[in-house]
């Protein structure tokens, strides 16, 4: 499990360590990628890794917090149902964060070595992951506070600019459609 309150000193890269990595982004695979990192939030401020995973059409990932924990962005105090699944590119995280145990504290729950372009997966693409189906929709998923205080503000504008968002950088949403057992490792295949 990993804690998000540590006190460990951080060196966050600058715009152009970034930018100098974002090559490395856009060359990765457009079809049959890699589910590489599986994160799940059972509470706020803890993050934990799994080897293998449940993905359920009414929760989300099994063991994670969305649906429970609901959303400030819902009239209701509900879960926003485009928000079940958050994704995020794992050689974007991997240029942002290069150590590997800082991470999970992304809060995506699923690191694909994906092209995660909306060229590549525009919304409604639906990923064969494992067992399971994924869809992709149009809520906007952007470096927050929380990223800006876990990987730097230069991360936070970095994903947040134009070049970041012709990629993803930060990422996207999704919602399942078909439930399933995944593992790290599984390919991911567009359908």
């Amino acid at each position: 499990m990993t804690d998000l309150a540590s006190d460990e000193p951080v060196t966050h890269l600058s715009t152009d360590e970034l930018a100098a990595g974002l090559d490395s982004v856009r060359r990765s695979p457009a079809d049959h990628g890699t589910l590489e990192l599986i994160v799940s939030r059972p509470d706020l401020g803890e993050r934990a890794v799994h080897e293998e995973a449940e993905l359920d059409v009414t929760v989300g990932l099994v063991g994670d917090n969305w649906l429970v924990r609901g959303s400030r962005h819902t009239a209701d105090g509900s879960a926003e149902p485009l928000a079940q699944l958050n994704i995020m590119n794992s050689r974007a995280i991997a240029l942002i964060s290069p150590d590997p145990d800082r991470r999970p504290l992304a809060g995506d729950q699923l690191h694909l070595d994906l092209d995660l372009s909306p060229e590549n997966v525009p919304n409604g693409t639906r990923l064969a992951i494992g067992d399971a189906v994924i869809e992709i929709n149009d809520k906007p998923h952007n470096g927050c506070a929380k990223f800006s205080q876990r990987f730097g503000i230069d991360a936070a504008r970095f994903v947040n600019s134009p070049d970041g968002k012709a990629v993803r950088l930060r990422g996207i949403c999704a919602t399942v459609v078909q439930p399933g057992t995944i593992r790290r490792g599984d390919t991911v295949t567009k359908l």
